[in-house]
């Protein structure tokens, strides 16, 4: 089990961001478990957390507004490994990722999506994720708590790529007590 023991456990640490989304239940309450979910990860620290913000859905109708943000952590995990327990957080906060159509409403998303500068391209697992510069709704978040990162394909830091894609469908931050704990 990766939460307690060494499997994917290196010596080197790596700073990686993650993108975390809800718009079923209690979004708020949902990311801020997940957020600690993720902090009580051996061999992960959170360094950073953004503000929620409140964006339209993408995906097939009909569905709620989603709150979004991300973290930027210091890890000693692979990439595979901290994947796995991103998707172990999901699957606890009653994600179901079988028989889904893409884009669907959701209980929790987290998605890995910076590693370090690595270049990841597997099935399973493609880092930077593949669609985090014509996203809004990630950027702006994760330009929070990394605006000045290099994105290790385009060349360019999170900061240019969310100047570039600008907030269409980001409604502002969340007010909830919560937010950008």
């Amino acid at each position: 089990m990766i939460p307690g023991g060494r499997e994917g456990k290196r010596n080197v640490t790596v700073t990686a961001c993650i993108g975390l989304g809800a718009n079923l239940g209690d979004r708020e309450a949902t990311l801020c478990e997940a957020i600690d979910a993720i902090e009580s990860t051996r061999g992960v620290r959170v360094v950073a957390r953004s503000s929620l913000w409140e964006t339209d859905p993408v995906g097939p109708p009909p569905q709620g507004p989603y709150l979004n943000g991300a973290v930027r952590i210091e890890t000693s995990l692979d990439a595979r490994a901290l994947l796995a327990r991103l998707h172990e957080i999901e699957a606890d906060a009653g994600r179901v990722r079988a028989d889904r159509p893409r884009n669907s409403a959701r209980t929790l998303d987290l998605d890995l999506l910076l590693f370090g500068d690595a270049r990841i391209d597997e099935p399973a697992l493609v880092v930077p994720h593949p669609r985090l510069h014509e996203r809004p709704f990630v950027l702006v978040p994760l330009a929070e708590v990394a605006g000045e990162l290099w994105h290790p394909v385009l060349q360019r830091t999170i900061a240019e790529l969310a100047g570039r894609a600008g907030r269409a469908g980001v409604r502002g931050r969340a007010d909830g007590e919560r937010s950008g704990r």
